[in-house]
Parts: structure tokens; C-alpha cells; sequence
């Protein structure tokens, strides 16, 4: 059944994610579930204790025992979104990353969750510390007030999230020691150890990494607004551009924080705000700052699309070459097309690393739940405002 419609290729791709030795760390198995929280809406999160992955004798020391702070150099730092919306997906990615990595103890997550979510910050972070009880992170409010005067309608509701542009304060955000970070997107499992992408180099003081796309039409990315200006084209002039998906990005924050390049994305978003150069969201923003000037990571590192468009979510299958990171990018999410049982094919790549269990009789009082959240100890815990 998982491998209906796919090819040998995707065949070998999903032997290598369900059967491989996948980590060199030490793995145990609870098999017990740990309930989550109401967040609001109908349903109720609820999540299979994720098993607990333990380095192995060749991973490098940590400076503490027992609390890590995110100063530890020995450390991986990876940050994502986290909302009531997808946050199926987060505890997905989350659990990929820990299943493929080599040294999954040394792995820190930073996670950004809006100040207004319906499920709230606090009941976000109970859900994470159940499902994954050794996790080292830490969750930051993102104020939406921020950023909310400096978006513009977009093609999809859904690109319109204030969360959607928190990955340009990535260099407020977190604390000042966190020097780089993988920033990545929550519609995406990683299925080779994220320290190779960690410890790719980031060449003639380029402040960012991404996949580039050189064959992708990038005119389309801006209207003919933008291109018939006689000034605004020439943002390009010094640099060739490629199209490149900001949902996977190893980004230095010494550098980004020394150029400002928050401001500067942020110039880009108030002339869209009077012009309209562009129709796609909180990508267009960095496309203009960067483009042509980013360190090429392997595309095996954000196999994207498989989302579909952005407005049928229509299957679609993976590009050729190996695989290190499949991104669910576009509107089908693959927990969506699961549930309706309308899956695409890659959807069965994503389903092995869900820890969702839906609900059957069990049901917890939100007020209940929210009074647990409020009264217990949250370990990284952090506000963040502008």
C-alpha cells in the first residue's frame, strides 16, 4: 500500500527512511501515549510519546548535564514555527530530525509561536515537552503586532501568517551566543543527519544557504509593476538571481545581525505595501535582498513542491536525485490528504514520522487543560518583543 504509485527510485527513498540504521545514538522505545491539549477548535491533540534517541560514544560532549543552555557550542540549532494550525507537521519534523541524526542529544531546537494562538504558547510548549520529554528547546512569543503593518494580501490566505515572517527576526529572537541556525519550515521531515547540513560553510561572508533553483522562471516571482520601473530591476545588476525556498535556509546570525538584514527585508515589504511588486507572500522579500548571492546547498537538502501549486495542492512526485529532506511546500499538507484518505503518493514518505493519535472517547476539559499548562514548570520559556 505505501508504495502504490511510486516508482523503483521512490521505492529505494522509502526502504532507506523505514528500514536503515538510521541513527548511531542509542534509541529506546515507552510505547506509551501522552495526551496533548484541546487547542480551540474541535479537535484534540494528542501524541505517541516520541521514543527516546541518545548520542552515541562518538558525539561530542555537552557542557552540562542535565540543563543545556543554548550557549553550548557543542550544539545543533535548528528553528521553526510552532502553531495550533500545523502543528502535526512540527512534531513531525521534529521527530525526523531526532530519528536521523547522529547526535540527536546535541541537536537544540528554538521554536517561535505567535502570542494570540489559539492554543496559546504555554499549551504548545506542554505538548512538545510530553511528546518528546528530553528535548533540549526553548519557545519564544512572537508578538504579531511586529510585523502585521508590513504584510500585504497574498495569492493564499495561508502565506498572509505573521509566523510566516518570524524567520526574519530570527536575529532578535534568539539569544546573542547563537552565532547560525537551520531555519526550517513545519511541512518538511529531514531523512539524513541535519549535522551535514549543519556543517556545510557559508562562503565569501554570505550571510544565508539555501538549495538554488537557476532554471525556475524568476521573473514571475514580481509583477510588471516591478519589472517596468526603471530603478527597481536594478536591485539585480551586481549578481545573476536564482529562485531559491526560504523554508530551508542555514543562516549566520553574526553576519545577518551585523548588515541589519531584518531592516532591510523590511524596506523591501513597505514599498509592497504602496506598489505591489510582487504577489507571493514572505518569499519575494528575501529573493530581492539575496538572490545571487547565496551559498548552493545540494538540492538533495529541500526536495520542494510536493505540496503541489499553491492553490490546487495537486500531487506531485519527487524531483530526480537522492534525498536528504522532502518539503511538503505548496497547499496539500500531507496530514491533510491522509486524513481524507486522498493521499498523494509522497505523502506515505511523510506518514512514518506522524505521532498524531486521533482521539477516540478521550476528551480533556480545555480549561482543565490550560490551568495544568499555567501551573507548571516550563522549562525555555521566552518572550520576545520588539
Amino acid at each position: 500500500m505505501l508504495g502504490f504509485g511510486l516508482n523503483p527510485v521512490h521505492l529505494a527513498v522509502l526502504a532507506f527512511i523505514l528500514f536503515s540504521p538510521v541513527c548511531l545514538g542509542i534509541r529506546s522505545f515507552p510505547g506509551r501515549d501522552v495526551a496533548g491539549g484541546d487547542y480551540g477548535y474541535e479537535g484534540f491533540f494528542r501524541f505517541a510519546e516520541a521514543p527516546d534517541y541518545r548520542n552515541g560514544e562518538e558525539c561530542p560532549a555537552k557542557g552540562h548535564k542535565g540543563y543545556v543552555s543554548s550557549c553550548d557550542p557543542s550544539l545543533v540549532h535548528v528553528a521553526m514555527t510552532l502553531d495550533s494550525e500545523y502543528l502535526r507537521g512540527s512534531i513531525a519534523a521534529v521527530h525526523s530530525i531526532l530519528r536521523h541524526s547522529s547526535c540527536p542529544e546535541n541537536v537544540f531546537f528554538h521554536f517561535i509561536a505567535a502570542e494570540f494562538d489559539p492554543a496559546s504558547p504555554r499549551v504548545l510548549t506542554q505538548l512538545v515537552r510530553s511528546t518528546f520529554p528530553s528535548l533540549n528547546f526553548k519557545v519564544y512569543i512572537f508578538r504579531e503586532d511586529t510585523v502585521i503593518n508590513l504584510i500585504s494580501s497574498s495569492i493564499r490566505s495561508a502565506l498572509e501568517n505573521p509566523l510566516n515572517y518570524a524567520r526574519n527576526y530570527l536575529g532578535d529572537i534568539l539569544d546573542p551566543c547563537v552565532e547560525r541556525v537551520i531555519y526550517i519550515d513545519s511541512d518538511l521531515v529531514v531523512v539524513d543527519d541535519i549535522r551535514k547540513l549543519w556543517n556545510i560553510t557559508l562562503t565569501e561572508s554570505r550571510v544565508i544557504g539555501a538549495p538554488e533553483y537557476c532554471h525556475a522562471v524568476f521573473e514571475k516571482y514580481f509583477t510588471d509593476e516591478f519589472w517596468s520601473d526603471p530603478d527597481l530591476p536594478r536591485v539585480f545588476d551586481s549578481r545573476k538571481p536564482c529562485y531559491f525556498n526560504t523554508g530551508v535556509m542555514v543562516m549566520d546570525l553574526v553576519r545577518w545581525r551585523e548588515g541589519n538584514y531584518r531592516r532591510k527585508i523590511e524596506n523591501w515589504m513597505e514599498l509592497q505595501r504602496r506598489r505591489r511588486i510582487y504577489e507571493l507572500g514572505s518569499l519575494p522579500p528575501f529573493l530581492l535582498v539575496f538572490a545571487g548571492n547565496v551559498e548552493a546547498i545540494d538540492h538533495r537538502w529541500n526536495q520542494h513542491g510536493l505540496g503541489g501549486d499553491n492553490v490546487k495542492g495537486s500531487c506531485r512526485p519527487l524531483h530526480p536525485g537522492p534525498v536528504s529532506l522532502l518539503h511538503w511546500s505548496g497547499k496539500g499538507k500531507p496530514w491533510s490528504r491522509l486524513d481524507a484518505r486522498k493521499p498523494c503518493p509522497v505523502d506515505h514518505l511523510w506518514e512514518p514520522y506522524d505521532l498524531y493519535k486521533p482521539h477516540r472517547n478521550h476528551r480533556l476539559n480545555h480549561q482543565q487543560m490550560l490551568l495544568s499548562a499555567s501551573s507548571s514548570t516550563l522549562v525555555g520559556y521566552s518572550n520576545y518583543f520588539i
